[in-house]
């Protein structure tokens, strides 16, 4: 079995709008396509970035499955308030043609007991065999996976083949010590947008799920590549990985907010993308500080870049 969905660079898609707040399918297969083909290796949808949570079952299904219709590879994510609703999602993304799955803690109802979430990743596994799947890992869903219960659920299920870690750097490394190291067979993602450099170049990361890489594509994908040189060891990719990703630190940090969606749907605007402009409920808003520190720091960060040796 291929790890390959889970290596390169992978942005989390967003759900646009229409005027009447509902899913906007057609542009979500645009951006999706515009994604893939400046460089990006797949895509996820309906991971926290595509707003699960207010999507119903059927529009999460139907947003797949006009995606994979459209020829783009998809990983689907998991979220639901309940273990069959996973599961149904997951068996889903596997008949209609997703090529991974991203699967998510079980949330509000006891989700932190190990016992409940080993049986949630159990049977979202058992409804989509064979399809390559990692755990999406992160401190926000209130459930932090640890090697023993990550290692147990791959005694069974041989396509439980990564890790997405959403954590911080110590959480990234803890990945990288326990898991990934143990097994060379397993995949770590760096989750979040603040540790590429960390997640490559000393947590041997071979994919980066990102947010901000919807609104600046060629430039995420261009911080990855040089963090995979520098992580077989070239001096000036290193330093060029470390200078881009300081100038994109603001940016990139509103991936680990709550806001993350507000924000990244208001720099997708900027860059044209006019279908991102409303939010599904009418009073999620960034305040107009918000709007105006974001179009701030996008505009710095464009000015540096193109002025930047390391661009050419």
């Amino acid at each position: 079995m291929s790890s390959s969905i889970f290596s390169g660079t992978i942005p989390a898609l967003m759900t646009p709008c229409t005027p009447d707040r509902q899913p906007d399918f057609d542009a979500l297969v645009r951006t999706g396509r515009d994604l893939i083909e400046a460089g990006m290796s797949a895509l996820v949808y309906c991971g926290s970035m595509g707003d699960w949570p207010l999507l119903s079952d059927e529009q999460r299904m139907e947003g797949v499955e006009r995606l994979v219709r459209a020829g783009l590879p998809v990983v689907v994510g998991t979220g639901a308030q309940n273990t069959a609703r996973a599961s149904a999602l997951a068996a889903h993304a596997r008949v209609c043609g997703a090529k991974g799955l991203m699967i998510i803690p079980r949330v509000l109802s006891r989700g932190n007991s190990a016992a409940a979430q080993r049986a949630h990743f159990s049977d979202i596994l058992s409804a989509a065999v064979d399809l390559p799947s990692v755990i999406y890992n992160s401190p926000y869903y209130g459930y932090e996976t640890k090697a023993d219960l990550f290692f147990e659920l791959r005694s069974r299920f041989s396509h439980l083949i990564g890790f997405k870690e959403f954590g911080g750097a110590a959480s990234l490394r803890y990945a990288a010590e326990h898991i990934t190291s143990r097994d060379a067979g397993v995949t770590l993602m760096v989750g979040v947008d603040t540790q590429v450099f960390h997640g490559f170049v000393n947590c041997g990361a071979q994919g980066a799920i990102t947010g901000i890489g919807n609104v600046l594509p060629k430039e995420v994908l261009h911080l990855v590549a040089l963090c995979e040189q520098a992580a077989r060891g070239d001096a000036l990719a290193r330093q060029r990985a470390q200078e881009l990703e300081a100038a994109l630190a603001v940016l990139s940090s509103f991936d680990e907010g709550v806001d993350l969606v507000l924000y990244f749907k208001h720099l997708m605007v900027l860059q044209g993308h006019k279908a991102y402009t409303l939010h599904f409920n009418p009073s999620d808003a960034l305040s107009d500080s918000q709007r105006r520190y974001a179009s701030r720091q996008l505009e710095l960060f464009k000015r540096w870049y193109a002025s930047w040796p390391g661009r050419a």
